[in-house]
């Protein structure tokens, strides 16, 4: 059989949620979608996700949420993550041991088990990541075990970053999908091991700003060089993901195929 796998990059703010909210039903039935996965780390204002926005996510369609570099900016979220409510939501599987929360999960689908993990570069982002090269390879070769198949967001700084990721579990991971930078690449691609593999899905969020700020705010921060704040741009809103086909006899991708869709008011 095959399955098919939607992927969501980085929502930011109510803009991003929204526009995510009304593409969702349209695209979940173009596709054929078996499974919705989504980068929630921007939701909240841009800044982390909260409790009550997971559920929002999941009661408009979403299976499993993903995040990153923001998880722990909204403290609710922190306790809220060991609750059994929170199975679903994934902050990065690499954070250093005792973190709250879970790393991936198995998520049951009409066509079998899909695995879904969470991983965090180490490059130009936060400390207190453990190396997703080592841990990741040894969890995504465990959930390959659990599942059909196994998708990972590798949410990062640099490019190098992310497609050496893709490489690392290429034959493991039926894809790994870049996340962080809100910036679709177009070096959408199936590596030889059967690993589908972009550098960065991109993100939903305003199209005419800043990666989802306001363009005059970001513009009048780079002029002056003074600190300022980036609020959530307007409308027009784009929503970036991936559409992604699987074998679920080999786990092996495919197909892959970038979303890039415009929304307004």
């Amino acid at each position: 059989m095959t399955l098919t796998l939607l992927f969501f990059g980085d929502v930011v703010g109510d803009v991003g949620r929204e526009a995510l909210y009304r593409a969702l039903p349209e695209l979940r039935a173009e596709f054929g979608a078996d499974a919705v996965i989504v980068n929630g780390e921007n939701a909240a204002g841009g800044r982390g996700i909260t409790p009550k926005l997971c559920e929002e996510f999941f009661r408009n369609g979403v299976d499993v949420i993903t995040l990153g570099d923001h998880a722990w900016d909204q403290q609710e979220l922190i306790s809220w993550l060991d609750k059994e409510e929170a199975a679903r939501v994934l902050r990065p599987f690499n954070h250093q041991s005792g973190t709250p929360g879970r790393g991936a999960c198995v998520l049951d689908t009409p066509k079998g088990k899909v695995a879904v993990l969470c991983l965090i570069g180490r490059t130009y982002l936060r400390p207190g990541a453990d190396n997703p090269f080592t841990l990741g390879y040894e969890e995504a070769t465990r959930l390959r075990e659990e599942a059909c198949a196994l998708f990972c967001d590798f949410h990062g700084e640099t490019t190098s970053e992310k497609i050496a990721a893709a490489w690392r579990l290429d034959g493991i991971a039926s894809a790994v999908v870049g996340t962080h930078t809100h910036v679709q690449t177009a070096d959408d691609r199936i590596l030889p091991g059967g690993t589908a593999a972009l550098t960065d899905v991109g993100m939903c969020g305003s199209r005419d700003g800043v990666i989802g700020r306001d363009r005059e705010a970001v513009l009048e921060g780079c002029i002056t060089a003074l600190p300022c704040k980036f609020p959530i741009g307007p409308w027009p809103a784009q929503v970036n993901g991936v559409v992604v086909r699987i074998d679920t006899e080999t786990g092996r991708a495919l197909s892959i195929e970038r979303i890039n869709r415009s929304y307004d008011k």
